[in-house]
């Protein structure tokens, strides 16, 4: 049987990249979200080196009155790429590859008997990322939308440390698409209320 305790220790001997396991890649993910989470509760500030979209400013009330649990998200967080260890390819040049990563952490996480919201939340997890215009309404609807949502942020900042800071043409990109998609996603949200 797997339990949470084996799928920790998995997680933890697998790299996601040279240097941080798939275990530390979900504590930083994690790390960032608590400390957006405590911009938007409690003082305002952000403690390290971050490039917030105007919506998270222009709609917090709305991102607070939407978001899960914070147990929930914690959880989903430090655990959405359960799967990696079991799905990781490296090709003959050395890059990892975690085909289908998001489906098999889902089916990882049931086998463990894991909470059901978390493990949807893991289904759903590259679906911010993966987001075109023609879906914004469909995402906007979901329960899960601007927890999914500030998790990508998270995650894209937390990348950003490792992959060349904030300057980086990779996060620029990335930075692009989730400003555009969560400000349709939150238009959409407002529209509702």
């Amino acid at each position: 049987m797997l339990t949470l305790d084996i799928l920790t220790s998995e997680m933890k001997k697998t790299e996601q990249m040279v240097g941080l396991s798939v275990f530390e890649h979900g504590v930083l993910v994690n790390n960032k979200f608590i400390e957006l989470y405590n911009y938007l509760y409690n003082d305002g500030r952000l403690s390290s080196e971050w490039k917030l979209p105007e919506w998270v400013e222009n709609h917090k009330n709305i991102i607070k009155n939407n978001l899960l649990p914070l147990n929930i998200i914690t959880e989903y967080q430090i655990y959405h790429d359960c799967g990696k260890p079991y799905c990781l390819t490296i090709d003959k040049d050395g890059k990892r590859h975690f085909t289908n990563h998001a489906k098999i952490s889902h089916d990882i996480w049931e086998k463990t008997y894991g909470n059901k919201e978390v493990g949807k939340l893991i289904l759903m997890d590259m679906d911010i990322h993966l987001l075109k215009d023609v879906g914004v309404e469909e995402f906007a609807s979901k329960p899960e939308a601007i927890t999914l949502l500030l998790t990508g942020l998270c995650e894209l900042h937390s990348n950003a440390e490792m992959f060349g800071g904030l300057e980086s043409i990779s996060f620029k990109i990335k930075y692009k698409q989730i400003k555009k998609r969560g400000s349709a996603i939150l238009k959409q949200i407002k529209s509702k209320n």
